[in-house]
C-alpha cells in the first residue's frame, strides 16, 4: 500500500516539479533604450546620446487594486538598449517599463513624461511576435549643452514651413 502511494505521489509531484523548472519556451522579449537629452528639449534631438548602465524595470500592476504583481530589473548595454525577458503571461495586469537610475553623472535628471511606458504582456491580443517594443525613456543634463539652440532651431525651421 505505501508502495502505492509512494508511486501516485511521484507520478504526479514530478511532472509538477518539471513544469515549475522548466522555462517558458517562448518568453515575451521587452526591448526599449535610454536617451540622455543634453538640450533639454524633453524629445530625442540630433545631439541625443544613449545612457550605457542605466537600470530599468518592467512592472506589472494588478488591474483593480493597482497592487505591484511583478517586477524585473534591466541594465542597458553600451548602447542604451536593455532587454528584459518576461517567461510570464500577464493578461489581466498593467505593465510598464521604468526608469530606475541614471548612473550619468551628468544626465540623470528624468525627463517629465518620459520615465516610463506601456507593455502589453500577454499573448491574448492578437500580435504574433514574442518582442515587445517600447517607446524610449529618457534623462536630461542639469545644464543645457553648447550647440543646442542650433540643434532646436533647425525644429523650429521646419515647424515653419509646414
Amino acid at each position: 500500500m505505501a508502495s502505492r502511494i509512494g508511486l501516485v505521489l511521484f507520478m504526479c509531484v514530478l511532472p509538477a516539479m518539471v513544469a515549475a523548472i522548466r522555462p517558458e519556451k517562448n518568453p515575451f522579449s521587452v526591448k526599449g533604450r535610454v536617451f540622455c537629452d543634453p538640450c533639454r528639449a524633453t524629445f530625442e534631438t540630433s545631439a541625443t546620446t544613449y545612457i550605457a548602465g542605466a537600470e530599468v524595470i518592467v512592472q506589472c500592476n494588478d488591474r483593480v487594486t493597482n497592487e505591484v504583481v511583478y517586477t524585473k530589473k534591466g541594465i542597458t548595454d553600451s548602447t542604451g538598449t536593455y532587454t528584459i525577458d518576461v517567461n510570464e503571461d500577464h493578461k489581466d495586469q498593467v505593465c510598464d517599463a521604468k526608469l530606475v537610475n541614471s548612473n550619468h553623472p551628468t544626465c540623470n535628471e528624468v525627463t517629465p513624461g518620459r520615465d516610463q511606458a506601456r507593455v502589453i504582456l500577454t499573448g491574448y491580443n492578437g500580435i504574433a511576435s514574442m518582442n515587445r517594443l517600447v517607446n524610449a525613456m529618457g534623462y536630461m543634463t542639469n545644464e543645457v549643452q553648447s550647440g543646442c539652440a542650433d540643434v532646436l532651431r533647425q525644429y523650429q525651421e521646419f515647424d515653419e514651413d509646414n
